[in-house]
């Protein structure tokens, strides 16, 4: 990324050079930038608010009794995880903000799950001696399935996407609801289709 976003910027800036625009790159430059601070800081005040009332829900116990529905889901996701409290718990948590739309408090929970599934892919992996090269143990079926269920991302209310509509000024930022729910559904459906498949596979 640090390379496809520095080339990008080098060939704008080249190009406004050979076009005889650099003063026009210049002023988008500054102006790109001001915009970009703006709604860093619009969008602060919302993301802190939905993290707050996720982390006020995870104290309370609320979380924890919204995770008690998923189970059922979790258990035909990932039948490895039998008994792993702490990975069913992180991963309900997680798929529980993205539900809500709300991708970067998802991603705090979404590192602890994943960090929590590769310590038991790798004492799995240890017990039975199955390791790729170099003695790096090979990603389990929980941790594929987890990563692109997670990259689908069911959202029942696109909460970011709804602040950055109305941060740029959308007579109806909710409208967005109705068709995301309806994409995010479909793309969910192929992800379990396309990990239920593969892992019977492997």
């Amino acid at each position: 990324m640090t390379y496809l976003w520095s080339g990008m910027i080098l060939i704008g800036i080249v190009y406004g050079v050979l076009t005889g625009n650099l003063e026009a790159v210049t002023e988008a430059v500054i102006s790109s930038s001001k915009e970009a601070v703006n709604l860093c800081i619009g969008m602060a005040g919302i993301t802190a608010m939905w993290t707050g009332i996720m982390k006020i829900a995870e104290t309370t116990g609320l979380v924890e009794k919204l995770s008690g529905g998923l189970r059922p889901v979790l258990k035909l996701l990932f039948p490895e995880l039998t008994g792993e409290v702490r990975a069913c718990s992180y991963i309900s948590l997680n798929f529980l903000s993205n539900m809500l739309g709300l991708g970067w408090a998802a991603t705090s929970s979404g590192l602890l799950a994943f960090q929590e599934l590769d310590r038991i892919n790798r004492e799995n992996c240890i017990r039975l001696g199955e390791t790729g090269k170099r003695g790096i143990p090979i990603a389990s079926n929980a941790m594929c399935t987890f990563l692109i269920i997670n990259v689908s991302s069911l959202q029942l209310i696109p909460m970011n996407m709804i602040a950055y509509r109305a941060q740029y000024g959308s007579p109806q930022p909710a409208a967005i609801a109705g068709p995301g729910l309806v994409v995010t559904m479909i793309s969910t459906a192929a992800a379990v289709i396309f990990c239920t498949i593969m892992n019977r596979r492997r």
